[in-house]
């Protein structure tokens, strides 16, 4: 099991799960998780002969949770990650690992703070270059002028999201996690919902759920959001127009450093905003990628359902940055 650090990185403290030794691998995590769900791959990357840490992102957990919508802005992000490694691997750039809001955080992360950075890697969300309008002018022109239900749109007024997950976060927990997994029938989530609707409005709850999320995990979870509540993740969905205004100044840089993508075959993500050839569009703004692939019959919750699938990818790629060979079978 690794232990629990809670480092100082300038604004406020972060609570980091660290295991192991050897160059820093920092796993940043998204929505509604924590550094838990980096649990299966801790002890290989760690045994891989790297540290391996996995952070709480500010409003999660054990770290600390402000209350101001602007402070869950990308560029605070940046900053806290950037921090983290500078804590965590004093004069020498990490590989960072993201997760769905990870992603974005560790792609912009390498594309801010190169120093910082020896390389990154993501699942679930590739990066497609500086964002050319906002996220909230998209999700109108794609979804709220349509009256079609966005989950972003939803979550944009201050307190109606969080009130509908803390109400029960076990029932919501199951069943946003569910809704959105690779184990899901597609039109669990409702492709019909409409504006009005609420986030939970018609996902089931599966019974049993699926293997890959055991009752104690889930326990874990539960523990986690029952103390810190809702609104530092959700606010990170309020600073659409902000992260715009603020990455336009970086629209020229390219992130240089090795990369690789990880995602579901099953992720909505990867299609909820239409078809796309994300594959050829991650090419052209990040031209050290090293790697593109879809995990077959995997949803949005990469690491956690498919980590074997995870591991094998992400420590062939950690090996192949510093050329370590595969540690030798043991006779028989």
């Amino acid at each position: 099991m690794p232990g629990f650090r809670t480092i100082n990185v300038g604004a406020l403290s972060l609570r980091v799960a660290v295991q192991g030794a050897g160059p820093l691998v920092l796993m940043v995590h998204g929505f509604p998780e924590s550094w838990f769900s980096w649990r299966h791959q801790m002890g290989p990357v760690a045994e891989a002969g790297f540290t391996a840490a996995a952070v709480d992102v500010r409003g999660y957990g054990g770290s600390d949770k402000p209350h101001p919508v602007a402070d869950y802005a990308m560029q605070h992000m940046v900053a806290d990650i950037a921090g983290a490694v500078e804590v965590l691997s004093p004069g020498a750039p990490a590989v960072l690992v993201g997760h769905d809001w990870g992603s974005p955080i560790v792609w912009n992360t390498a594309l801010i703070r190169p120093d910082r950075v020896r390389a990154v890697a993501a699942l679930s969300v590739p990066y497609v270059g500086t964002p050319r309008v906002s996220m909230n002018t998209m999700i109108d022109e794609v979804f709220t002028k349509r009256s079609k239900f966005f989950y972003q749109h939803y979550f944009q007024t201050e307190g109606v999201a969080e009130a509908e997950m803390q109400a029960d976060v076990r029932d919501s927990l199951r069943r946003f996690y569910y809704a959105i997994s690779g184990d899901a029938p597609d039109g669990t989530w409702p492709p019909d919902k409409v504006v009005g609707d609420t986030l939970l409005h018609r996902l089931p709850d599966p019974d049993p759920f699926p293997a890959w999320l055991t009752a104690a995990d889930l326990d874990y979870y539960v523990g986690q959001f029952e103390a810190s509540g809702f609104r530092g993740p959700i606010n990170r969905y309020r600073n659409h127009d902000a992260d715009f205004a603020y990455l336009q100044q970086f629209a020229d840089r390219t992130i240089t450093q090795p990369a690789l993508f990880i995602g579901g075959e099953r992720d909505l993500v990867l299609s909820m905003f239409g078809t796309v050839d994300w594959r050829a569009m991650m090419k052209a703004v990040v031209p050290g990628l090293r790697g593109a692939d879809l995990i077959p019959g995997c949803g949005h919750w990469t690491q956690q359902e498919r980590p074997d699938a995870v591991n094998e990818r992400l420590i062939a790629w950690l090996r192949g940055l510093w050329r370590r060979p595969a540690p030798a079978r043991q006779p028989q």
